[in-house]
């Protein structure tokens, strides 16, 4: 087994127990609800309406990518890592029954419980595939936009994800994603699986993100938003990451540790990029 197998089985299972509940946030974040979905990630109420409540309960995200996309009726749309399918959800919704929208997981439950939520949404123009997000499972020049919801992070290979999404769009389509990239990381941090799969020890900087964007053969690659995590977003970011399961004392000994430790030094970006109409 190599080492980016072995991280993504890791991951993989990580994310099979957490989807089977969902971690309080409590302890070093107080409850604040700024640990929460609409905190974090940017839904509201509103946005959420139509989603099934597992779908919103099972999300373990960093944004909203799909509110500022600018997808429109008719479009194709790819979501990396789409778990539960509440980004999916939301694009089906957005492309209406003239669009189509592919998510793209390597957890069977989370494909499971995904498929479960299209069917109650009661979406036909929504499908999950499994695979890796190294390795598409989707044609070339086929999608309108990529849109992914802090994801890439987790990936072992990210210049192989950058170049998959340059693959995939069509020339002139689109991409906006949601992740979380670090300024800086101490080793015990980078070294720690049960942060990596918590989506901190593998996040690269944001100068690396958009070059290997750039390096990938896209254009226009721009940092539109960015959202800068204090000590009580850090640790609400990665209770709502872990196996409810796991939660115990320790665990949240160490979540203090690590937010005082990136406070200030870590933050959720929305990135753009478009891909040129001629290759550069």
């Amino acid at each position: 087994m190599t080492d980016s197998d072995k991280i993504h089985d890791e991951v993989s299972s990580f994310y099979a127990k957490a989807v089977a509940g969902v971690a309080d946030p409590g302890g070093c974040c107080g409850g604040a609800s700024s640990c929460g979905i609409a905190g974090l990630a940017g839904y509201d109420a509103d946005s959420v309406s139509d989603v099934p409540d597992d779908a919103v309960a099972s999300s373990f995200g960093c944004g909203n990518p799909v509110a500022f996309s600018g997808v429109e009726p008719g479009d194709v749309v790819l979501d990396l890592g789409s778990g539960a399918g509440i980004d999916i959800i939301l694009a089906g919704h957005k492309v209406g029954p003239s669009g189509h929208v592919i998510g793209v997981d390597m957890t069977g439950d989370m494909i499971a419980h995904a498929r479960a939520n299209i069917a109650e949404a009661g979406l036909e123009n929504v499908e999950v595939r499994e695979g890796l997000i190294e390795a598409l499972p989707v044609d070339d020049s086929s999608v309108d936009w990529v849109i992914s919801n802090c994801v890439i992070n987790l990936s072992p290979d990210k210049p192989a994800v950058f170049a998959e999404i340059a693959r995939v769009l069509k020339p002139g389509g689109r991409m906006l994603i949601s992740d979380i990239v670090v300024e800086s990381l101490p080793d015990w941090i980078r070294d720690s699986q049960y942060l990596y799969s918590a989506c901190v020890a593998g996040a690269i900087g944001e100068t690396a993100y958009v070059a290997g964007l750039r390096e990938a053969g896209l254009a226009e690659v721009e940092v539109r938003d960015r959202m800068v995590y204090d000590a009580a977003q850090v640790c609400g970011l990665i209770a709502s990451e872990i196996p409810p399961a796991d939660i115990a004392a320790s665990v949240e000994d160490m979540l203090r540790k690590v937010a005082a430790e990136v406070e200030g030094k870590i933050w959720s970006a929305s990135v753009y990029a478009r891909k040129p109409l001629v290759p550069t």
